[in-house]
């Protein structure tokens, strides 16, 4: 039996004041109308075997316990094996009466064409007869092993849910789109993008999502001269022209850390005709970002110099150090942190108990670099 509900703002209220005691003030961000956590877990990297799928169990019902109610994977992550782990783990927290479903906002992508719990020894008979022969998209619909068509983003959607055991997903992001543009015009893409929106819509009109919005990897942080660069204040137009003032379009997601902070000190966007960074955009637009790669994959983790350390609050670990910057930008509501095993997670999540760094401290540190 799938799980029912999806979060809301009684839920996730319920959520953060059982943290009254033991969490930090601003650990809790209200967004769209919801309280998020300011850390995420997500469960991207690992093998696709059964003892990474029981260590993501774990680190998510721990997680849960700890202060994070945000939880973010993708269709492809380990060959659908991260949305099952979800879905066991979810399964547990659930029917022990760890928490609620409206407590938790769960968080999938579509787009790459997922392959099922391992590689296939063939990739294109199996892309030809899981996708191809049933009619779920064309091989002309299919760019680098990315899809968006409306028929295939349905069936990735039911899958998801099915994956997961869940009756409805808070937050569908279409996963890294830009990367279309590297075969097909901007005007191609915009019309695949406004037809992706319509079936978007259409399931929040059903029941099966909530939001929607874009997860990328370089097109909200590239020069508006690349051919993967993407708009944000043109794509809120054109979700805005699907769905009205009251479009579903209200979350993306991209790389920030302390390697790539272009989505802070980039002026690559714009908004009501001023050049402005993506976070500022955002808000002026009304979209939450949550940030990926917040210690891109351990690269920022290790051998941070003082400088950056001290205004950040001279924390216990490197790792802590890097997530504290994320979490502490400007228009960030959540540092997403790939974890896979129970001392991560409680390591990373002593900083549920940390304040957010001072804006003045903040300063210091680009002041200082």
């Amino acid at each position: 039996m799938s799980i029912n509900g999806y979060a809301t703002l009684e839920g996730t209220t319920r959520y953060r004041d059982r943290f009254t005691e033991r969490a930090a003030e601003n650990h809790f961000r209200l967004e769209q109308n919801l309280w998020l956590s300011s850390i995420g877990i997500g469960t991207y990297l690992g093998n696709h075997d059964e003892a990474t799928d029981e260590r993501y169990e774990e680190s998510i019902m721990r997680a849960v316990e700890l202060g994070i109610n945000l939880i973010d994977t993708a269709a492809n992550y380990r060959f659908q094996r991260s949305e099952r782990s979800i879905g066991v783990a979810l399964r547990h927290l659930t029917e022990e009466r760890i928490c609620e479903r409206d407590e938790l906002v769960i968080c999938t992508k579509g787009g790459y064409l997922p392959f099922d719990n391992e590689p296939p020894t063939d990739v294109r008979r199996y892309v030809e007869e899981t996708f191809v022969r049933p009619g779920i998209a064309q091989a002309s619909d299919i760019v680098k092993g990315h899809c968006m068509t409306p028929r295939y983003l349905q069936s990735q959607i039911d899958q998801s849910l099915s994956n997961m055991n869940l009756e409805c997903i808070d937050v569908y992001y279409l996963h890294n789109p830009e990367s279309q543009l590297a075969v097909v015009s901007r005007e191609e893409f915009e019309s695949r993008l406004r037809a992706a929106f319509e079936q978007l819509e259409s399931n929040i009109a059903e029941g099966r999502i909530r939001m929607y919005g874009a997860a990328t990897w370089n097109g909200f942080r590239v020069s508006p001269t690349a051919r993967e660069y993407l708009s944000l204040e043109r794509i809120i137009a054109i979700a805005r022209s699907v769905g009205g003032d009251e479009h579903g379009f209200r979350f993306i997601q991209l790389p920030f850390n302390l390697a790539m902070p272009e989505a802070l000190v980039a002026d690559n966007q714009t908004a009501e005709g001023e050049h402005v960074s993506l976070l500022e955009a955002a808000g002026a637009l009304g979209v939450t970002v949550v940030a990926s790669a917040s210690l891109l994959q351990g690269k920022v983790a290790h051998n941070l110099p003082e400088h950056i350390r001290e205004p950040l609050g001279s924390l216990a670990t490197d790792a802590q150090t890097a997530i504290q910057f994320v979490r502490s930008t400007p228009g960030i509501t959540t540092a997403l942190t790939g974890m896979s095993s129970r001392e991560h997670v409680e390591e990373n999540l002593q900083l549920v108990r940390v304040a957010r760094t001072l804006p003045e401290d903040f300063e210091r540190l680009f002041g200082e670099n």
